[in-house]
């Protein structure tokens, strides 16, 4: 062909809500040789991935791995697993990806209630508690990081809410893994679910799940099928446990060898360095917004170092800035969604991206378009 438009692509730095930056080690992993999902080295390459997810999310659960699908697979992975007609499903709601989960558990038929909670705040712990009083569910979901608002919930608090009962905890942590700590085993986190794009600078694809023990329960009791053949785990864990395999679907072999290499760029970076370092740019970024006029959504207490929600000043034309920033700039920040729309930008330090130059170039280039 005459026009190749993969050379019309700039290099952007991603700012947005992802994806992120991806590092030069991961590129180089995407890059090398394909083999076939059952050739030895590549089963002994899954088993390592398996080893680092446990690591990052602080889990023993066996059943951890990568779906082969982007976050919004690992989300329906949880649910279409655990949930029969019926079930009865509580979804704590203050943003996108809260309103996703009621919306895929009312699909599956379960009966779902949605505890909602204004955008831009986190969930409240005691109206939480005065629901679970007043009815027993099977699953309790809520998102670690709010993705579309730039909040933190307290899932650990949440956590101790539902000890003692047989409610399953559910958990979006597409954003936070990664970016702060996850704490999937002290928090009793029976399903939990992320994507690569986010905080793991690895490009979108895959959707990293983990099941705990009473989860797997669960599952092995349930009286119906999985209604979902390709998410249904319990052929999936055969391809990816045990001394033989079997085939279920074909994975994304190159895929998984750049989540192979970016769990080890964080590993190796070490994990608490990793979250010190987003939170030492959130906080440079918070900084040098407030000279320009620009104040942050959330509240201190739960702002998300990794996904800044900025107000957009009254006069100040949301979709020229942004525009202007990749045009001019070549730089990519992202918009607000749902009642948010129009009104905040938001601002990613996801990852590889997470680092004072490029803290200081946005700054740069907001201050000119200003």
């Amino acid at each position: 062909m005459s026009t190749d438009l993969l050379n019309t692509l700039s290099p952007t730095l991603l700012m947005g809500p992802g994806p992120s930056c991806v590092p030069d080690p991961v590129y180089a992993a995407l890059a090398k040789d394909t083999i076939g999902h059952l050739d030895s080295r590549f089963i002994s390459i899954m088993d390592e991935i398996k080893i680092r997810l446990q690591t990052l999310l602080q889990t023993q659960n066996r059943l951890t791995l990568p779906i082969s699908g982007t976050g919004s697979a690992g989300m329906e992975t949880c649910f279409v697993n655990l949930i029969e007609d019926g079930d009865s499903v509580l979804i704590l709601k203050n943003g996108v990806f809260g309103l996703r989960m009621a919306d895929l558990a009312q699909r599956l038929r379960a009966d779902v209630d949605v505890l909602e909670f204004e955008w831009g705040t986190p969930v409240i712990v005691e109206a939480v508690k005065e629901k679970l009083a007043q009815k027993d569910y099977k699953i309790v979901a809520v998102v670690h990081a709010e993705t579309s608002t730039g909040v933190m919930n307290p899932v650990g608090e949440i956590s101790r809410l539902l000890a003692g009962t047989d409610s399953l905890f559910l958990v979006d942590c597409v954003t936070s893994l990664g970016g702060i700590p996850v704490k999937t085993d002290e928090w009793k986190v029976d399903a939990i679910y992320s994507g690569t794009q986010k905080c793991l600078s690895c490009p979108p694809g895959l959707a990293p799940v983990s099941f705990s023990d009473r989860a797997v329960e669960v599952l092995k009791a349930r009286k119906t099928k999985v209604p979902n053949w390709y998410l249904d785990l319990t052929m999936i864990i055969n391809y990816w446990d045990g001394d033989t395999r079997a085939y279920h679907h074909t994975a994304p072999i190159n895929m998984l060898y750049g989540l192979y290499a970016a769990l080890g760029v964080v590993l190796d970076e070490g994990l608490d360095n990793v979250y010190t370092r987003h939170k030492t740019a959130h906080e440079a970024l918070v900084a040098g917004l407030e000279p320009l006029g620009l104040s942050m959504t959330v509240s201190p207490e739960s702002r998300l170092p990794m996904l800044n929600a900025v107000n957009i000043p009254d006069g100040v034309d949301d979709a020229g800035i942004r525009t202007a920033l990749i045009k001019e700039h070549d730089i990519e920040i992202g918009a607000g969604l749902g009642p948010l729309a129009g009104k905040i930008w938001r601002i990613g330090l996801m990852g590889h991206t997470a680092r004072q130059e490029n803290v200081d170039r946005l700054l740069g280039a907001l201050k000119k378009l200003l």
